[in-house]
């Protein structure tokens, strides 16, 4: 979203607090690891059991990590001094970030966090703070505060602390850009020892830079830094500070624009709209420019490559190649330094970290990651010489890099001696299926589709819509009377820029519409004048408008049954080629695991073979999502155990899966339980298929599984996507009545995708049918 328009910034500002307030205020919540349901468990973990673990630990105090959570805690510290853009906005303003920060920890390492607000503006006042919290964390991230005290503050905790020190804002910055400079460097083919850097800013994390930069190799002699005073030299006095110093040059420059002719490399941590494109145009051949102000940087990258085609540019912004990303970084860095029970962060553990980025940026990139971002061409090179900010890959990576070079430079307490079961338990971390939702929103947002919403005029619809258009994800057509939707719009206080209004009534389509249809449907009793009446409704318009290709998708069904808002889009937009049977399936997201319900929408009581075209059709959804399905064909018997029909239909949905798809994995007739619990199912039946616990399940009739999707989101608190339509041949999705806006942005998400998968399949299908 752009924050230059006043309208897009107050409802960004409306959502952004609504987001902060709704339900338990804020973002965090404290979770019990151990069981608390009996008497026994109470004793166990509070009086009177507590009491060994206390007396374990005044004996050696070492075992706080083996019976407390210390050893996966870390505290993110700030003062509220240099808060993102505001500035010294104090600790209580602060919090708000500093829990955003705790939530990238834990949504990306699993780590978990206190975040700390200290009401001192004072150096000294803030060390002997977080000095005295030493014993509660395994490790301490300093956040948002200013330079020069973050310096010594930082300084000063990492001689007095024994357990990791790091400030984001210095180091983590630090380490994205010096591995994207390593890479920038050798696709240049320059010696790094050789290049010029000019650095413009001489705060936190333009000095971290430039020290990592030299780490890496670069000569001290070689590097310029401008501050708002101009170049720093030697003897300078003005504005000056220590840090500052070290940096000092025998230059004759003065000026960024004097220090820029003939230089190789720009790196700009200060503010936007510094450089100018007459500036990069002195810069030697195939300049590298980082520009990572944010959100606007020192100079727009069309500017930069208008003036530089050659250049290689990064950013610190998602929507241009090359994004310095810190979420790249300290999640994965504290996971290293935990798991070895680091005693501190080591500049080896920071060059292990941007080497293991290096690395990963020239692996290549598996399909995975491909089809999060849509990009054939993501491949080491001028445009990918960062990994995506999203790449599941970094913990993969940079977690036993940070972790070995720990126990290599001497800082470890533990050491890991068995990599691989380290990997695995990396692995687990991710929980990358509960990730299905951001691949599916960056594939939507890089090729966004028109969808149509027939129930134009509700709330919900006009709220999602302004969403889905500031994410970027599609492009939506609401229908209605637009007097209506501008109203209702006006009252929610949402801006309608770039939403498509239609009245169905009043639009000059409608007459063409109902000829199709009538075309379509008079030998099946319709008139035109019933073609003309059923044109003037959203969801027969919304239809045809899809069908036609005037939109690439439907989605409806919030003021309707479910049948009426099916009946067009069966009878205009119709079944996919080869499908035998319509069906939906619900994602149901829950903590540590993300699973596919089906049928939930359509075959009441299938048979045995519409049971296999509906887990066949499941099978593909989770596919197509990024997911590898593990299907279980669900009953209350296990492989026989209780015969009669009922099972008898499972078995038989069995054999009919296997018989059309082999290499499927799926398994049934089984019970819930054990289709969920893996190693439960290969204690009792090692002969069972399933290579994993089940994420795909399809129950034996609709009954059953559409009790068990609103059991989970009402008991177990799921979060519920869909229902999905499978089996049409344009995408068509139904929204339940009771759908939130986040649900109704979450589905155009998916319809997008599936409408863009449609495309591609048809488009196979006329090649086919041409050759």
């Amino acid at each position: 979203m752009s924050t230059s328009d006043p309208t897009q910034r107050s409802q960004l500002a409306a959502d952004a607090l609504e987001y902060h307030a709704t339900g338990r205020p804020g973002k965090l919540a404290i979770r019990a690891t151990k069981p608390m349901d009996t008497q026994r468990d109470l004793a166990l973990a509070y009086s009177p059991g507590v009491a060994e673990p206390c007396l374990a630990i005044a004996d050696r105090p070492e075992a706080v990590f083996d019976y407390t959570a210390r050893g996966n805690l870390v505290g993110v510290v700030t003062n509220g001094t240099a808060v993102l853009g505001l500035g010294n906005i104090g600790p209580e303003a602060s919090k708000p970030v500093m829990e955003g920060k705790a939530v990238l920890f834990k949504r990306f390492a699993d780590i978990d966090v206190f975040d700390i607000e200290l009401n001192t503006p004072n150096a000294d006042a803030f060390i002997a703070a977080v000095t005295a919290l030493e014993p509660t964390f395994g490790g301490i991230n300093l956040e948002d505060i200013r330079a020069p005290e973050c310096f010594y503050i930082e300084q000063e905790l990492k001689s007095r602390l024994q357990i990791p020190v790091f400030h984001d804002d210095q180091h983590g910055t630090a380490i994205i850009a010096t591995a994207a400079f390593l890479n920038a460097v050798a696709l240049t083919d320059q010696d790094v020892a050789a290049v010029r850097c000019v650095f413009n800013g001489a705060g936190a994390a333009a000095i971290a830079c430039a020290n990592l930069f030299v780490l890496a190799g670069v000569q001290p002699s070689n590097i310029i830094m401008c501050d708002s005073r101009g170049v720093i030299y030697r003897d300078r006095v003005a504005g000056m500070n220590p840090y500052k110093a070290r940096f000092a040059t025998d230059a004759p420059a003065r000026t960024l624009s004097e220090a820029l002719v003939g230089a190789d490399v720009f790196v700009g941590v200060s503010v936007g709209g510094v450089l100018s494109g007459e500036m990069v145009k002195s810069m030697s051949a195939s300049p590298i420019i980082f520009a990572l102000a944010n959100p606007d940087p020192e100079i727009s990258y069309e500017e930069a490559r208008m003036a530089r085609p050659d250049a290689i540019i990064a950013t610190g912004r998602s929507d241009y190649p090359n994004q310095v990303n810190n979420v790249l970084g300290f999640p994965f860095i504290f996971r290293g330094a935990l798991d070895v029970r680091a005693t501190g962060v080591s500049d080896a553990m920071k060059m292990a970290a941007v080497r293991a980025l290096v690395a990963l940026t020239r692996e290549d990139v598996p399909d995975e990651v491909r089809r999060a971002y849509d990009d054939a061409q993501l491949s080491f090179g001028p445009e990918y010489i960062i990994p995506k900010p999203f790449d599941h890959r970094a913990l993969l990576r940079i977690a036993p890099a940070v972790a070995k070079a720990a126990m290599d430079s001497g800082v470890a307490r533990v050491n890991i001696t068995d990599w691989d079961a380290y990997q695995l338990r990396l692995t687990r971390i991710l929980g990358r299926e509960r990730e299905v939702m951001r691949k599916v929103f960056h594939k939507a947002m890089e090729s966004p589709r028109t969808v149509v919403f027939p129930d134009g005029d509700h709330v919900n619809i006009i709220r999602a819509a302004r969403i889905v258009v500031d994410e970027g994800i599609a492009r939506p057509v609401l229908l209605g009377k637009p007097d209506a939707i501008v109203a209702q719009a006006d009252a929610a206080g949402v801006s309608l820029d770039g939403v498509t209004l239609l009245d169905p009534m009043t639009d000059s389509c409608r007459q063409r519409y109902a000829a199709n249809l009538w075309e379509q449907r008079q030998r099946k009793g319709l008139t035109e004048e019933e073609a003309m009446e059923m044109m003037g409704q959203g969801a027969w318009f919304g239809a045809m408008r899809v069908h036609l290709g005037e939109a690439d998708a439907m989605i409806g069904g919030l003021r309707s049954n479910y049948r009426d808002f099916m009946r067009p889009a069966l009878q205009v937009i119709g079944v996919r080629h080869g499908i035998k049977r319509v069906c939906g399936a619900q994602i149901v997201i829950l903590p540590e695991r993300l699973l596919f319900f089906a049928d939930t929408t359509v075959n009441k009581n299938p048979d045995a073979e519409t049971l296999g075209e509906v887990a066949l059709a499941t099978a593909r959804l989770a596919t197509s999502l990024g997911i590898t399905p593990h299907v279980a064909l669900l009953s209350f018997s296990n492989f026989g155990s209780n015969p009669g029909p009922e099972s008898d239909k499972i078995t038989a949905a069995m054999a009919y899966v296997k018989a059309l798809k082999p290499d499927l994995d799926i398994e049934g007739e089984i019970q819930a339980g054990l289709a969920l619990d893996h190693e439960q199912l290969k204690q009792r039946y090692p002969f069972a298929g399933l290579t994993e616990a089940a994420n795909v399940l399809i129950f034996p009739d609709l009954n059953s599984s559409h009790i068990a999707y609103k059991l989970m989101g009402s008991v177990a608190h799921a979060n519920l996507i869909g229902p999905m339509l499978m089996g049409m041949e344009r995408s068509v999705n139904v929204l339940e009545r009771d759908s939130t806006v986040g649900n109704i942005v979450n589905m155009t998400a998916i319809t997008v995708v599936q409408a863009r998968q449609k495309e591609a399949r048809w488009k196979r299908r006329q090649m086919h049918l041409a050759g």
